[in-house]
């Protein structure tokens, strides 16, 4: 937690002490259903709540904005993200049934009211959102080619409606086709960490 406080110093405390019981509700849903790696639970709250927290220092969002995030996992960025957006609302899916259950159980143990999950495919659910939020599932452009009809046509925040992306490593070529119509944002511009050195936030205007 001294980590997330170090970028976040202004947390609300109700969002301070639901966010430092992440750990021990993950050690703890870990050690029943393995939904991230043993190597990664040893460095928590770097690689998965601030990584996820790179979308919190990137955008805030307005009152009453939708979120879907596509492909969560065990509920990563959308549970960090929930919990310091109390006025947005979320929305996480996975294909995959366990890790939705996961997500349900931190979601209940922090009593997070803005957040709701389900196990689908983003290709079969119908709703719209203002953004679209993942911590990279697949190739760019296919994800685009997922999501391409979820959208609100209306922006009420400081970006355009569209996806937010958190990706590593070198994927020039798979944002190419994007040009005027996309940003991409270091995470370094946030935190100093050398984990952070390859990690990137992709915003594409839908």
């Amino acid at each position: 937690m001294e980590l997330i406080k170090k970028y976040f110093p202004n947390l609300e405390p109700a969002a301070e002490e639901k966010l430092s019981k992440l750990g021990d509700l993950y050690a703890d849903w870990n050690s029943k259903i393995n939904v991230i790696s043993r190597k990664d639970m040893d460095h928590f709250y770097e690689r998965h709540v601030l990584h996820s927290l790179g979308i919190a220092a990137f955008i805030q969002f307005e009152k009453d904005t939708q979120i879907l995030d596509v492909g969560c996992g065990g509920g990563f960025p959308g549970i960090p993200l929930a919990i310091m957006n109390p006025d947005s609302k979320f929305h996480l899916i996975d294909s995959i049934g366990k890790k939705i259950k996961v997500v349900k159980g931190v979601a209940e143990a922090l009593g997070l009211n803005n957040l709701t999950a389900e196990q689908v495919r983003v290709e079969n659910h119908p709703k719209q959102y203002d953004f679209i939020i993942s911590r990279a599932v697949t190739a760019f452009p296919d994800f685009v080619k997922l999501c391409h009809n979820k959208f609100l046509p209306e922006n009420k925040n400081a970006i355009t409606n569209g996806i937010i992306y958190l990706k590593g490593g070198d994927f020039e070529a798979e944002v190419n086709e994007f040009k005027n119509r996309i940003s991409v944002t270091p995470l370094t511009n946030y935190f100093e960490e050398p984990f952070f050195e390859t990690k990137k936030i992709i915003h594409l205007s839908m």
